[in-house]
């Protein structure tokens, strides 16, 4: 806005500033009720959630976690066994413990392992297969 020098520009300058102020306020308003809306505690916790179910980090560890778990519960019943004696159930314990911390810290190796296991499995079946 230049100068003004009367008082039908000051009166146009007026209406114009009280337009725009109107614009700005109902944005104001609006971005007011986004933000209170998002912050209601029902939308903080779905987005929370949506957020972890998103995760394929959190997915990809707790399946590791999960097979870790698995494997070191079953390998300290194999080497207990059936009634194992004080010194099996610690050695037992000591093992699950380490079996579980290296499954779970590394599934992308136990998975590549894995994959080729079966890839050359799958092979050397195919090729006696279709030998005879």
């Amino acid at each position: 806005m230049g100068n003004i020098s009367s008082v039908s520009e000051l009166k146009n300058a007026i209406e114009f500033l009280k337009g725009e102020q109107a614009v700005k306020g109902r944005a104001v308003r609006e971005h007011f009720y986004v933000v209170y809306d998002s912050f209601k505690p029902v939308n903080l916790l779905a987005g929370s959630l949506n957020d972890i179910a998103r995760s394929p980090l959190l997915v990809e560890n707790i399946v590791g976690l999960g097979m870790g778990l698995l494997t070191g519960t079953m390998t300290k019943s194999l080497f207990i066994g059936a009634s194992g004696s004080k010194i099996k159930r610690v050695l037992g314990t000591v093992m699950q413990y380490g079996i579980t911390n290296f499954v779970a810290n590394h599934t992308g190796l136990l998975k590549a392992v894995g994959e080729s296991l079966i890839k050359n499995f799958a092979g050397s079946r195919a090729t006696k297969i279709e030998m005879p």
